[in-house]
């Protein structure tokens, strides 16, 4: 066993020694990483069995557990923060049983024998800034056109023209069609430029319908607007990380839904 003031390092511990060990850390709000000969069972929503094999199990301050196989960056299975954990001997065996109260589900880890236990107290208070990409924000203008302009209606993304791709394709209440260029940055003179070719290529083909362009950006600079303007074309401000945050939130609600 190697003690530290931070972890706590256990090489080829007996099951009793994990026991102990891994239920003092639940205790005491440490993470813990198992590495060993273990199988899985589940049983929720679904149910799902993992037969013998040697690997990776993570267990957080806040119940989550997390089960890693040798590829992929996913894990196998896993169980969501606000389950209870606890670890027991049974017969030659050492089980963790994770235990999610609503909706009710099990995760059930059984290790025939554990390679190495891990066990930290680390610091973490840092505050998660999000950087958010277009593709983040051509979702979220997609699935809420309203953060650009009520009564617009999204019919396509990407759609392609003769000097590249429109990011969306809408709309609007007037039945005008809406080009929308989306920047994750401060739009330049180019984007205003990129968005008023695009305008005045579908202009030639919309049969006399009227063509709006609007630049969304969380900012523009002054020869953009200036550009903007004399072209008469549109700005919206939208915020990028808004936008990741509204994906984000909406996967997790049709997640939850299966």
């Amino acid at each position: 066993m190697i003690l530290l003031h931070k972890y706590k390092l256990l090489l080829n511990p007996s099951l009793d020694e994990t026991v102990h060990v891994v239920n003092e850390a639940l205790k005491k709000g440490f993470l813990s990483l198992l590495v060993g000969l273990c199988r899985v069972n589940y049983k929720g929503r679904a149910s799902s069995v993992l037969g013998w094999g040697e690997r990776l199990v993570i267990i957080k301050r806040d119940g989550s557990v997390l089960v890693h196989r040798t590829w992929d960056f996913q894990p196998v299975n896993w169980q969501p923060p606000g389950s209870v954990l606890q670890a027991s001997t049974r017969g030659r065996n050492l089980t963790i049983r994770s235990v999610r109260l609503k909706p009710r589900e099990s995760l059930e880890i059984e290790f025939e024998k554990v390679f190495s236990v891990l066990v930290m107290d680390l610091v973490d208070e840092a505050e998660f800034t999000m950087y958010a990409s277009e593709k983040d924000m051509q979702k979220a203008v997609m699935a809420n056109p309203e953060l650009v302009e009520e009564g617009l209606r999204p019919l396509v993304k990407e759609k392609e023209v003769e000097h590249g791709f429109i990011d969306v394709y809408a709309v609007d209440r007037e039945g005008n069609i809406v080009i929308i260029e989306l920047k994750r940055r401060i739009a330049t003179s180019d984007d205003a430029l990129q968005l008023s070719s695009y305008v005045e290529e579908v202009k030639k083909r919309s049969g006399g319908r009227g063509v709006r362009g609007i630049l969304v950006a969380p900012s523009a600079s002054k020869k953009a607007l200036f550009l903007l303007e004399k072209h008469g074309l549109e700005f919206r401000t939208l915020n990028p990380q808004k936008c990741a945050e509204l994906v984000e939130s909406s996967s997790k609600r049709i997640t939850d839904f299966f």
